[in-house]
């Protein structure tokens, strides 16, 4: 019974350990900042909502 407890113990230890591991992995910091460059424009969309022109 000691050792499915320390087996156990082991394998909570190694799940925990590859959950913190891919965490610190996972890319955390390093996505670039979005920028505005351009004017936002509707381009060719209407200018009256769907529910207006509908009728």
């Amino acid at each position: 019974m000691e050792i499915f407890g320390i087996v156990m113990l082991l394998l909570i230890l190694i799940v925990l350990a590859a959950t913190v591991s891919a965490l610190l992995r996972d890319g955390r910091g390093h996505t670039p900042p979005v920028t505005s460059d351009q004017a936002w424009s509707a381009l060719d969309l209407p200018s009256t909502n769907y529910t207006l022109r509908i009728f």
